[in-house]
């Protein structure tokens, strides 16, 4: 991934979305140039990066973006985007409403649920 490409990625969520409190990346060098910095700075935003080796920061998302990939994403043929989006919102609320996890049964009750934003 190329500093430019994040740089014009990180503009158009902020046009879209707004400027996050706290932008949390990992240490390589497109997020820790001084244009990136700079961008966040600018935007008002406070930044935030994982440790070197503290692979241990990020274990639930990392743990969550594997079994989406593994249980939907690897098994579909996503010809566009708008089957990608499908693909994903379907496993997200399979996630959340009867998958079993840890416990080998369904979850319960939703005090915590992945959402996906329109």
């Amino acid at each position: 991934m190329h500093a430019d490409f994040c740089i014009e990625a990180l503009k158009e969520v902020l046009v879209r979305f707004g400027t996050p409190e706290i932008m949390n990346t990992d240490q390589r060098s497109q997020f820790a140039g001084s244009a990136w910095v700079s961008a966040l700075t600018d935007a008002g935003a406070r930044i935030s990066m994982d440790g070197r080796e503290r692979c241990m920061d990020n274990i639930f998302i990392e743990r969550l973006w594997r079994s989406l990939k593994q249980e939907a994403i690897y098994l579909e043929e996503l010809t566009d985007g708008f089957k990608a989006l499908s693909v994903i919102r379907d496993w997200i609320n399979f996630y959340n409403t009867e998958r079993p996890h840890l416990n080998a049964e369904r979850p319960r009750t939703h005090t915590s649920t992945v959402e996906m934003r329109n």
